[in-house]
């Protein structure tokens, strides 16, 4: 599934990345759109990649107890959808508010010895539809031509719309490494603007950072040795604003 996301946003990219005119590919200096940052709104939409991973604390007494010998943790990917409300301050800081649907997955793996002396080893995978809305300024730097780099910064909410925190976990081999329903944290990033004839495109890489434990602990093989799971992504996002 993960896979068949990707290669959709990569389609969708693609597409959106042919609409760029030639002129513009090609550096012809000619001020495009000279009067955006004179209106106080701008709206858009994003498409974006992202990396889903997780900050992992185990318990102390995690390697004693179960028979666990190895608990790690592996990074997907997966892709974001959402729209673009700018409410612009001055011409070099705005305030985005970007509500997106973000498509995210992690792998939990882990390794047991068995009472044989062998070892058994499962993959958990750890997937979640979030409900996004970030909250961030964006400061940035004056025009050189079609052209202009910022630096971002805020929080964001989220709502796990596909949480499976009421999951029954009673058959072993079944178990879901449950997660809560709503998470917050703090986003960090940067990026360029290119002012094109008839939009701004957009790119821009930034982090998620993960504030509260996530993990919901309901006493499995699987749950207990961790003390605590926060979320962390990374993110390359294409822009497209009018």
């Amino acid at each position: 599934m993960t896979r068949n996301r990707t290669r959709l946003l990569l389609i969708l990219c693609a597409a959106a990345l042919g609409t760029i005119p030639v002129s513009a590919q090609r550096g012809i200096k000619v001020e495009n759109l000279q009067n955006f940052d004179l209106h106080r709104f701008h709206f858009g939409f994003l498409l974006s990649y992202n990396t889903s991973d997780f900050y992992m604390d185990l318990k102390p007494e995690a390697p004693f107890r179960d028979s666990l010998l190895v608990l790690d943790h592996v990074k997907q990917p997966g892709f974001n959808l959402g729209i673009v409300a700018s409410l612009n301050m001055t011409p070099n800081l705005s305030l985005r508010f970007l509500p997106s649907l973000a498509f995210e997955d992690r792998i939990l793996k882990y390794s047991f010895r068995t009472a044989d002396g062998k070892v058994a080893s499962f993959q958990k995978s750890v997937e979640s539809t979030y409900l996004e809305f970030p909250l961030l300024l964006k400061f940035r730097s004056d025009r050189i031509n079609n052209f202009a780099v910022y630096l971002l910064g805020g929080g964001k909410f989220g709502i796990d719309m596909s949480s499976q925190k009421d999951v029954n976990n009673n058959v072993d081999n079944e178990i879901v490494v449950k997660l809560a329903k709503y998470d917050y944290s703090a986003e960090v990033g940067g990026g360029v603007d290119m002012f094109l004839p008839y939009f701004k495109f957009g790119i821009e890489l930034k982090t998620g950072i993960g504030i509260p434990n996530v993990l919901l602990d309901d006493n499995t093989r699987f749950s207990r040795p961790i003390q605590s799971l926060r979320n962390k992504t990374y993110v390359l996002t294409f822009t497209f604003e009018g």
